[in-house]
Formats: structure tokens, sequence, C-alpha cells
């Protein structure tokens, strides 16, 4: 058993966005707060007291042109590069390309990435977001499903009032993974004046209903458990077994077979009790993945995981107005933005004129590959930003 605990700590931990293994001279980074007196969003609906989360590294450069805006995945933070204290024992998850002298130098650009509204790690130390968990501050409760329904454009629009409040008119280049990545599109297809560049990771620019689904498949868990009674919980005892079923989904989806089989294979979770003969008895990827779902619940909120599935559902972007010259990099063993959609969205980007580049990650990890095997690409990325 203790083998299977320890598995799933590693797997928690990878998906919960720490990747990156401690190093000698680590970045360390402050998280801060940008706030809005209210934000009306994509759909009109207006929130009061809006607060997010976000991280920096390097230096403003005279006319605030070194700008490089990094935006997070749908388990993840703004913590993509760093570490918040000396004694942390790992860093950021893409701290192996971000930091003084690597891929993306901090020594060179100044680097942003920003928690979105309604973040998953809503219970999460140094995560900073406005969502159904918070108070509304014209009744003194929580909101709960009486919170607007938000977009990937409304994530966007946040980061959009955060850059130009530091006097930023202009970003670089813009990159993310996964619903990081959605971000970017987004970014490039409302705010052209502003991108010269994006690198959108594992990510399609038109998801389609394949997702979709998927993305309700994800939901379920939390809204067959009771204790979701209609998202109003808050107070009461929160749907965690539901949202941490939700979560399990969310991991085995994000990985892939090769995973599974490399790390587990059909080894049982207890020595004598087979899977077989016993009722209750579990495979060893079966354990791990139980372990790994209950642990990331612990620091989720299963409100804000069903407004980023909604968000996600309702992404959508014109192809025809992405006009920044792009680097599409993927995974082909990727199961939820398959490469046949992210490279049928490459064409029709490129169709408009669009210098689009694509770059394939190999590894075990499906989805995953975007995130723990970056750095295969970090040549290109290199030679992209200095273009």
């Amino acid at each position: 058993m203790k083998s299977v605990l320890r598995l799933a700590a590693i797997l928690a931990v990878a998906l919960l966005s720490q990747f990156s293994v401690a190093q000698t001279n680590d970045l360390i980074v402050k998280k801060q707060v940008f706030e809005m007196p209210s934000y009306t969003t994509a759909g009109g609906q207006t929130i009061k007291n809006v607060k997010v989360g976000w991280q920096a590294a390097g230096t403003l450069n005279a006319d605030k042109s070194n700008v490089i805006l990094i935006t997070h995945f749908f388990s993840g933070t703004s913590h993509a590069f760093g570490k918040y204290t000396p004694e942390d024992k790992v860093a950021g998850y893409w701290d192996s390309i971000i930091g003084p002298g690597k891929t993306i130098d901090t020594n060179k650009y100044y680097v942003i990435s920003v928690d979105t509204l309604v973040n998953l790690n809503q219970n999460a130390p140094n995560v900073i977001t406005t969502g159904p968990a918070s108070i509304n501050p014209d009744t003194g409760k929580p909101y709960g499903l009486t919170f607007p329904v938000v977009t990937i454009k409304d994530f966007v629009n946040v980061q959009k009032a955060l850059v130009e409040s530091l006097g930023i008119k202009k970003l670089k280049v813009v990159m993310g993974a996964s619903m990081g990545g959605l971000q970017v599109y987004e970014w490039a297809a409302s705010y052209p004046e502003m991108v010269d560049r994006i690198i959108p990771v594992i990510s399609a620019v038109e998801p389609g209903a394949f997702l979709i689904g998927w993305l309700n498949v994800w939901a379920q868990p939390i809204l067959l458990d009771s204790k979701w009674n209609g998202g109003d919980y808050y107070g009461k005892e929160a749907p965690n077994e539901g949202l941490a079923a939700a979560l399990k989904i969310v991991s085995l989806h994000a990985n892939q077979w090769q995973w599974a089989d490399k790390a587990f294979g059909v080894a049982v979770a207890e020595e004598g009790k087979d899977p077989a003969k016993i009722w209750d008895a579990k495979y060893k990827v079966e354990a791990t993945l139980d372990v790994a779902g209950a642990a990331r619940a612990k620091t989720a909120d299963a409100n804000h995981f069903l407004y980023l599935v909604k968000a996600n559902q309702a992404f959508s972007v014109d192809p025809a107005k992405i006009k920044a010259p792009t680097l599409m990099i993927y995974a082909p063993s990727d199961l939820v933005f398959t490469a046949e959609i992210v490279e049928a969205g490459a064409k029709k980007i490129a169709a408009n004129g669009t210098p689009v580049q694509t770059v394939k990650l190999d590894g075990p990890n499906g989805h995953l590959n975007g995130v723990v095997g970056i750095a295969q690409a970090k040549d290109q990325i290199a030679a992209f930003i200095e273009k």
C-alpha cells in the first residue's frame, strides 16, 4: 500500500501543476493580487470586488516591450515558474523552461502568469481567485451558482486589465497549455494589436463536440453527489466524493495508456488481494487514481470545477482572426486535444497567411506531455521568440 500512496502522491502533485524538481539557485517569486472594483462579463453581468493572483519574474524594459504572458491549464494556477520560498520542495510547472538563463530567460524578459477567475484550486495556499466560493458583497454569503457564468474571454479580459494596469500595451508572446492554450487563441483573436506571437501548447483552436462531451463526463460525479445540493453547500459538508471522482477521471484522461502500462501494468494494489478473486480488491492503477483524486479534492472547489467545465465547453474563436505568428506544440498521443484536431486547426490558421509552425512532443504521458515534456521543444521555443 505504501507504493500506491507514493505513486498517488506523485500523480497528485504532478496534476496540480508541480512538475519541477528543486534546483540550486532557484528563482524566488512573490504572489501578488490584482483587484478590480467591478468587472462586466462577456455575458453582460457585473461581478463586484474581483481579485486574481499573479506572479512575475524579470524586469520590464524601458518601453515595456519585453513581456511574455503565461496562461494556465484547467487544474493549474499562476505558479508556472519559480518557488515561493527557498524551502519549497518543487517549483512551478514550467520551471524547466522559465527562469534566469533558461529558454524563456527572465534576465531578458518580464514574464507574468495569472490565476484565472473561478480557479479550481480555490482552497489552496497562494491561490487568489474570484468565483462561486467567494462572498457576494450584496448578500454577505458565498455566490454558489448565482455567480455569473464566465468564459475563456473573461479570463483573458481580466488578464488584459492587469497588464494594462502595469502600463503594458504589447505582449511579445502569449503562451499556455491546454485551457491555457484556449486563452492564447482568445488573446490573438480578440486583441490582435496587443499580441506579437503566440505559443499554444496541447490545445486546439476548435476543440469540438467530442471534448464538450468529455467535459460533461468530467463534471458528472459532482452533479450526482447529493452533498453538491445544487451548488448550495458552503457552510455544509462539501461534495468532495464527487469532486474526487471527477478529478480521478481528469487524471486518467489527461494521461495515456502507455503511462498506465509503464507505471502500473496489472499489478495489484495490495499483495495477497487479487481483484479477480476479491470484490473490493483493487489494481494499483485504480488505487492510485483514487488516492490522487481525493488528495486533489482537498484544495479544490466543486462549483469552481463546474464553472471551468462550462468555460471550456463554451470556447469559440474564429481561426481566421488569428494573425499572430503561431508556434503550435502538441502531443500525438494526446487524448484530450487529439493530434487530428490540433493539426486541422493549424491548417485553418495558416490558410489566411498566418505563419504557423508545429512541434510534436514524445512521451508516454499523453496530454500531460505538454507539461512534463515541454523542455523537448525548448530550442524551437527559443528560436521562435527571438525571431
